[in-house]
């Protein structure tokens, strides 16, 4: 069975809230410095959602980067545009984008092709970064983001012990070290991998619980081992709130670290 992996915009932004409400580092400000976008630059924004990378890129650059932000969603683009206005980023164009289809744009346009937890999901890792390749000027560089095997440890922890079943694999963390990277470096002229870690401190647990209903609602078809009804998730909600409860009572707080890799790679 053929599984969509589009998240809910709710969902998405619950999880920015609480990655900012919450995280001790900042991963826009890493994002920057490994990037370093200039004035003059081209750039392409793959699975943009609501525009935060573009308007970070507009804001370095003094609002004198073209800067295109492309994504699946129209309910997401809708919410971009609607930001876009309310700032007067005339240097940002935002339009539909299907990374699973050829991009609509000529070769090699862009100085950076970026893409925040998004273009990982691409049902054929090949044919989407070929099409990331194509885009990108000769020495233009690739920025993907995304959670490696490591990441949000304690949330799978607690998961696990709540239900005594096995995670599924997740799309992201599951690929990124190996297939999603391997791909890139098959395709680029040169690639690394760096590393951001970012641990999410929450003083109680319903913010907690607040962001396990995001990820289990908008990966929900990832879960399916576990939940396939409205009453099994509602069930497995109660036991994995019971779990962190205990965790919280023993350690006075609940401490999820965000392990996030960057592949970065030049044409």
């Amino acid at each position: 069975m053929e599984i969509n992996y589009q998240e809910t915009s709710k969902d998405l932004l619950m999880r920015i809230y609480i990655h900012e409400t919450y995280g001790a580092r900042n991963i826009d400000q890493w994002n920057i410095e490994v990037l370093n976008p200039q004035p003059g630059q081209k750039i392409l924004d793959v699975g943009c959602g609501t525009g935060k990378q573009c308007f970070l890129y507009s804001d370095h650059t003094g609002r004198k980067a073209e800067i295109i932000g492309g994504d699946f969603s129209e309910e997401l683009l809708e919410k971009a545009r609607a930001r876009q206005a309310e700032r007067g980023d005339t240097n940002i164009t935002f339009q539909f984008l299907d990374f699973n289809k050829p991009f609509a744009f000529a070769d090699e346009t862009f100085d950076i092709v970026s893409s925040a937890f998004a273009i990982y999901y691409a049902a054929d890792l090949k044919f989407t970064f070929r099409e990331a390749h194509r885009v990108t000027k000769p020495g233009g560089r690739l920025f993907v983001t995304g959670p490696l095997p490591e990441n949000k440890k304690m949330f799978y922890d607690i998961i696990k012990e709540a239900t005594g079943k096995p995670i599924p694999p997740m799309p992201g963390s599951s690929r990124f070290k190996g297939e999603i990277f391997e791909t890139i470096q098959s395709i680029f002229a040169h690639t690394e991998l760096l590393v951001f870690e970012n641990p999410l401190t929450f003083p109680e647990v319903s913010p907690f619980m607040d962001y396990v209903r995001a990820s289990l609602s908008e990966d929900r078809k990832l879960w399916t081992s576990m939940f396939n009804t409205r009453e099994e998730y509602e069930q497995i909600l109660r036991s994995i709130e019971a779990v962190a409860t205990r965790w919280f009572e023993r350690d006075g707080k609940l401490v999820m670290t965000k392990v996030v890799g960057g592949i970065l790679a030049t044409k």
